[in-house]
């Protein structure tokens, strides 16, 4: 007993070894106190539409708490050196009940009731200044980001209403084709944009209002790139060329995005960063229709099956390191000036990247882009300072266009149906 007792005092008196702190980590900590992070897509708003026990309580869902299952409040906000966002405005492209209209403003009215519950932390934005004297006092500017174009039902006056009402992105599509824009998830119908579907476009830049292209085929975003003014923004999506998931981007297309001079916000959903896992996904989903059309019902029978083939098949991990290199791969194609950060937070589910778990983990993504050779400079441009730049952007061509252009009166019957006979 004595000798124990003489090896634990022993142990006691030997100095603790000082962890070695992170020299990128420390550059990054000092880069976000003065650039934070814009992220480009954050789906709360639908999140509180959502909620099961107080659905469409913004009283209720209070980001001052940590809500466990979510992956957006304060406490992380703030560890995540995250200054400014983003907020998806979105609503299914299937709703069929009462059209989009009402939902759509619903949405509006909880995201914006939710900016002006947390005055001594967030300002609803507008304008990218708006973003910097925001950030200049501490505060958090709070953007509107319309995702899906069929919100507007075909309507121009639709679409300025709700550029009235904050939106400064359209998405152009969600995951339903519409009538004048085909999605990157549905079947390709009108080969791009319609006539009709230019003219969305050439409005959007007459307001202001940046075109997003994630979401859409790569029809479409061809399109956009021969007849847009304004720098266009991806606000949520990767490189196709390391994930070939059809809500990514070609390379082809990012060489012309350089010369657009627009950005694309890198997502963190795991089937659009890695291949592994977006092979593995689809194999998972071959396995089980097979299995259920072997055993018909017998549903007992394709879980079991399904669990032999989960065993022999482990789902693949992906890491903060493969996000890391769809930023590598892009900048090296296109350069730094050309990216940013758009998670996809609080709308990803269960699609999370280890390491990317939730808003937090902006400098532990910048950390390591700075291990890997990233200068001060570019990590301040994805940060914040390339969102902003194409904001901007978009509102001095605006500016210049409002001199000449009226707003456009013409319809899709006028533009893409012909005159009736």
């Amino acid at each position: 007993m004595r000798r124990l007792a003489a090896f634990v005092l022993v142990l006691a008196a030997v100095p603790a070894v000082a962890q070695t702190p992170d020299p990128y980590m420390a550059r990054v900590r000092k880069i976000l106190a003065v650039t934070p992070v814009i992220d480009g897509h954050n789906d709360v708003p639908w999140e509180i539409r959502e909620a099961k026990d107080l659905p469409r309580d913004v009283e209720h869902y209070d980001l001052r708490t940590d809500l466990k299952t979510q992956d957006t409040d304060f406490a992380r906000m703030k560890k995540g050196g995250l200054g400014g966002q983003f907020w998806s405005i979105y609503i299914p492209g299937d709703v069929k009940d009462s059209g989009y209209a009402r939902i759509q403003l619903e949405q509006f009215d909880i995201a914006r009731r939710m900016i002006a519950k947390y005055p001594d932390k967030m300002v609803f934005a507008k304008t990218s200044a708006d973003a910097r004297r925001a950030i200049a006092t501490g505060k958090f500017p709070s953007f509107l980001g319309l995702e899906g174009g069929h919100a507007i039902e075909n309507s121009l006056g639709a679409l300025r209403i709700y550029y009235e009402l904050g939106a400064r992105y359209m998405t152009l599509t969600h995951n339903v084709t519409l009538d004048w824009a085909d999605a990157a998830l549905d079947k390709a119908k009108h080969g791009g944009l319609t006539p009709f579907g230019r003219e969305v476009v050439h409005e959007m830049n007459r307001m202001g209002m940046i075109v997003d292209l994630s979401h859409v085929s790569p029809g479409v975003m061809s399109n956009v790139l021969d007849i847009s003014e304004s720098p266009v923004m991806f606000s949520h999506s990767s490189s196709r060329a390391l994930a070939d998931h059809p809500r990514d981007v070609p390379d082809s297309i990012l060489l012309r995005l350089k010369k657009n001079n627009g950005v694309v916000m890198i997502t963190f959903v795991r089937e659009f960063v890695s291949q592994k896992y977006h092979d593995w996904r689809g194999a998972r989903s071959a396995r089980r229709s097979e299995l259920a059309m072997s055993f018909g019902g017998d549903t007992t029978r394709v879980r079991t099956a399904m669990d032999e083939w989960l065993r022999a098949n482990p789902e693949p991990v992906v890491t903060l390191s493969d996000a890391a290199d769809h930023f590598d791969h892009i900048k090296k194609l296109i350069g730094a000036d050309h990216i940013g950060v758009g998670g996809d937070f609080d709308g990803m589910g269960s699609e999370k990247i280890q390491g990317l778990e939730d808003v937090s983990k902006y400098p532990d993504l910048l950390a390591e882009l700075a291990r890997r050779g990233w200068t001060d400079d570019e990590l301040r441009k994805v940060a914040s300072g390339n969102i902003l730049r194409v904001l901007a952007d978009n509102e001095k061509v605006a500016a210049r266009l409002q001199k000449t252009r009226k707003p456009s009166t013409k319809t899709i019957d006028e533009l893409d149906r012909g005159p009736k006979m």
